[in-house]
C-alpha cells in the first residue's frame, strides 16, 4: 500500500494599518506572544489627561506603557525618581506667636550665619520644589 504526503503550505496574513502584509510562522508566533494582558485601575481624570497627551502625540496607551515596562527593564528599576515631596513652607497663619516669634529667630539667625541666597534665586527654588 502506497502513502501519499501531502504538505500543506498556509500563508498568513494579516492587516497592518494601510495593507496586508505576508508574516511568516516565526512573526506569528512572535506576534502572539506579544500580547499579555495588563489590568490597572486609574483614576478617570488622570486616565483621560494621560490619554489625551499621548493622543497628541500619535501614541496608543498600549504602546507607551510598553514603552514604561521597557524603561524599567532597562534601567532595573523605575525610570524617575520617587521621592516624598519636601515639606511645604510655613503656614503663618496656623502658627501662634510664639512659634512665629521662633520662625522669625530661626530666619535671623541663618541670615547671621550667612545662609542667604537673593530673591530671585529662593523664589526660582520653591517654585521648583513646591510645583508652583
Amino acid at each position: 500500500m502506497e502513502h501519499k504526503i501531502s504538505i500543506a503550505i498556509v500563508r498568513t496574513f494579516a492587516y497592518n494599518k494601510d495593507r496586508w502584509k505576508y508574516y511568516s510562522r516565526k512573526e506569528m508566533f512572535y506576534m502572539a506572544t506579544k500580547s499579555a494582558n495588563l489590568y490597572a485601575r486609574i483614576e478617570p481624570d488622570v486616565k483621560e489627561k494621560a490619554e489625551s497627551i499621548l493622543s497628541t502625540l500619535g501614541i496608543p496607551a498600549s504602546s507607551a506603557i510598553n514603552m514604561f515596562y521597557k524603561q524599567i527593564i532597562l534601567q532595573r528599576g523605575l525610570p524617575f525618581e520617587v521621592k516624598i515631596p519636601s515639606d511645604r513652607p510655613v503656614d503663618i497663619s496656623t502658627l501662634s506667636e510664639a512659634e512665629f516669634n521662633e520662625e522669625l529667630e530661626k530666619g535671623y539667625a541663618d541670615m547671621q550665619a550667612g545662609r542667604t541666597k537673593n530673591a530671585k534665586k529662593a523664589f526660582a527654588d520653591i517654585r521648583k520644589d513646591y510645583g508652583l
